[in-house]
């Protein structure tokens, strides 16, 4: 069990408390990378009992690597410093790699926590073909074959206030193990809650900055364009929405019929249902989805020129 954190005391905690929770499962080291923390973190970890190497501020990437080269097992198993295992998650995902290299769980909410509408979480309810490191296990000889975590794409987002500025290095150890030969699994019933972290509008606005590096994503791993993108030009299917309906509006204007604005219902349709759930400030949810929306599919024009990779 390979954990990277950095200035992670205020969940690292509750992380490893449900990892000694874990019922059905074979016996398991913890290893927890501290990379750099300037909290508590280290002394969470020692107070724990389990097994602490530290770095300084190699990115959670190539922390993962080193902890992998600290361990012992024949299977490595990853999740994050602000992830809540459930009990009984390594007994229902182990067995899956009886007939796979690499097997992802379910990520959902925690659900102590109240979620509002612009706070940051995850959700995984399939394969999407993210390989998410919220809850992932793989064979060692298959991580070591493909060469582990491999650095290759970043944002600003630390400087931001967002999350890890590394991005979708997980992604990218998945599609290279598949490319490899490797068979992968999902499984829903080993699921793995992730903390809700408070975020107002404007954080919540400013992060669909990082929707330009799916053009990246999209350029390295056409495979994703099948597997996860929404009919293979468009982000998701909000995206796709969102840009029916500014062209429904546009045409709108342009031709002074209203016929075009029925382009813009399915959209409007999302928008009251995202909304309709906090009552009194549904309208200021509805009008920041808008600018969020529209600050993605800026983001993805500009990364399409970039990376040369339409997404939209």
């Amino acid at each position: 069990m390979v954990i990277p954190a950095k200035d992670a005391a205020g969940t690292l905690r509750r992380t490893l408390e449900c990892l000694g929770a874990q019922q059905g499962a074979p016996e398991f080291d913890v290893i927890v990378v501290d990379d750099g923390s300037t909290d508590e973190t280290a002394e969470i970890v020692r107070a724990a009992g389990v097994r602490l190497v530290q770095t300084e501020g190699v990115g959670s990437g190539q922390a993962r690597n080193i902890g992998v080269r600290e361990a012992t097992g024949d299977v490595i198993a990853f999740t994050d410093a602000d992830c809540y295992p459930t009990p009984g998650w390594l007994a229902a995902a182990l067995p899956r790699l009886e007939s796979a290299d690499l097997v992802a769980g379910a990520v959902a909410p925690d659900p102590t926590a109240q979620l509002g509408p612009f706070d940051r979480t995850v959700w995984v309810e399939r394969e999407t073909g993210l390989y998410e490191t919220a809850n992932l296990l793989i064979r060692r000889e298959l991580f070591e074959r493909v060469g582990g975590f491999e650095v290759w794409l970043s944002s600003n987002g630390r400087r931001r206030g967002w999350t890890n500025p590394e991005l979708a290095e997980d992604v990218w150890l998945g599609w290279r193990a598949r490319r490899s030969g490797a068979q992968t699994a999902f499984a829903p019933d080993a699921l793995v809650h992730h903390a809700v972290h408070p975020r107002g509008a404007s954080g919540y606005v400013s992060e669909r900055q990082r929707a330009q590096h799916f053009n990246a994503l999209a350029a390295r791993i056409p495979e994703l364009r099948e597997q996860f993108f929404y009919r293979r030009v468009f982000l998701s299917r909000r995206t796709a929405m969102f840009d029916a309906a500014a062209v429904g509006v546009a045409a709108a204007a342009f031709t002074g019929s209203p016929l075009p604005l029925l382009a813009a219902a399915p959209y409007a349709r999302h928008l009251a249902n995202r909304a309709r759930p906090f009552r009194k400030r549904g309208p200021l949810v509805a009008a920041v989805d808008v600018a969020a929306d529209a600050v993605s599919v800026g983001s993805l024009i500009y990364g399409s020129v970039r990376s040369r990779s339409l997404l939209l």
